[in-house]
């Protein structure tokens, strides 16, 4: 009697495990098959799309205040700075970047 018992619990656990096994198989076949590649392909697509844009936006909008602050670091949107006496230097590409003759390595 204890034989039997054990001979169908070993059974049972082998048709359970060979069920698992095979529905994971069929799962993989049908995601690897070429429709299941496709309807993958597609969706990380338009998500891949749409994180694209996110980023774009993003930089964006990084892009625009790192220059307001070069611009203010810079004073870019000010005249440049006139000391009485001094002697006259040089601006470069209308940016206002002042250049000491001495020190310009030239």
């Amino acid at each position: 009697m204890k034989r039997l018992f054990w001979l169908s619990v070993g059974a049972g656990a082998g048709v359970y495990a060979t069920h698992r096994v095979k529905r994971r198989v069929e799962r993989f076949a049908r995601s690897w098959s070429p429709e299941g590649v496709a309807a993958r392909a597609v969706s990380s697509g338009q998500s891949a799309g749409e994180r694209m844009r996110l980023f774009a936006a993003d930089v964006r909008t990084g892009m625009q205040a790192r220059e307001e602050e070069l611009r203010e670091a810079v004073r870019m949107d000010q005249a440049p700075p006139e000391s009485p006496g001094a002697r006259p230097r040089r601006v470069l590409r209308a940016r206002y970047t002042i250049i000491d003759d001495e020190k310009d390595g030239h």
